[in-house]
């Protein structure tokens, strides 16, 4: 193999699978697999263009005469939260943002396993071990970093955030026009206080404050109750099929 085909990339093909959004439609996906040896601008143009990552895979759905999912990125200089976005953040208001490596610690895995059993049971993650969560934090050839939400004790000093109970906690990528979200999970225990929702709310006021342009959501179905509220995030861009297309109101 000559240099140049180490660094283009070579693509595969899944089996059809019973798809996890959509009842009655099989699933298939093309991916690719990213390495050291790819250029980091052919990387960083995959993830740009509609396809996600899962540790050291990128992929994009394959789907014979479905083309449902749609890759969803917010345009956060023009981002501006409803009033149900703004009571959600008053009520994590005790929430701190603390931007770390990707080092996945025991109670990280414990917040995602209570997560996961919680709302996701019967999903693709519902069997991951300790190491299958190490390898999706750990494993990734790009700038990935994590987010973690503490919530502040009475009378807690911030200088002891670390010992703070861990709420939520995010795994982001860094792009070259935005911050990618690749995977959320929080405590489940309350649902009022909509963890999901602020994650991305912090993550669009981080995104702007760093200058880039969106935030990456990932993909949206329209008719799948799990996707459904990534519309509401608005005004977005949706990837079409020549080219990423304006949606200024929510669904």
């Amino acid at each position: 193999m000559t240099e140049q085909q180490k660094k283009f990339p070579e693509f595969y093909v899944t089996a059809p699978q019973p798809c996890p959004y959509l009842p009655g439609r099989l699933e298939r996906k093309l991916f690719t697999h990213l390495t050291h040896d790819k250029p980091p601008e052919l990387i960083d143009r995959l993830l740009t263009t509609g396809f996600r990552r899962s540790q050291n895979i990128a992929y994009v759905p394959y789907c014979e005469g479905c083309q449902a999912c749609v890759s969803v990125r917010v345009l956060v200089d023009e981002f501006e939260p409803n009033r149900t976005m703004r009571r959600i953040s008053f009520k994590n208001r005790r929430l701190m943002a603390r931007r770390i490596a990707p080092q996945p610690t025991s109670e990280q895995y414990r917040l995602f396993r209570t997560y996961i059993d919680a709302r996701h049971n019967d999903g693709g993650m519902a069997d991951m071990s300790v190491l299958d969560y190490r390898m999706m934090v750990e494993d990734s050839v790009i700038n990935t970093f994590l987010t973690e939400y503490r919530e502040k004790p009475d009378g807690a000093d911030d200088l002891d955030i670390e010992k703070w109970p861990l709420k939520a906690a995010a795994l982001c990528d860094r792009l070259s026009d935005g911050i990618s979200m690749v995977y959320s999970y929080y405590d489940p225990t309350d649902p009022s206080l909509s963890l999901g929702t602020y994650m991305i709310l912090e993550h669009a006021a981080f995104t702007r404050r760093l200058g880039l342009p969106y935030l990456y959501l990932g993909y949206w179905i329209e008719g799948s109750d799990k996707m459904g509220y990534k519309s509401r995030f608005v005004p977005q861009e949706r990837l079409g099929p020549e080219q990423w297309e304006r949606v200024d109101e929510a669904e």
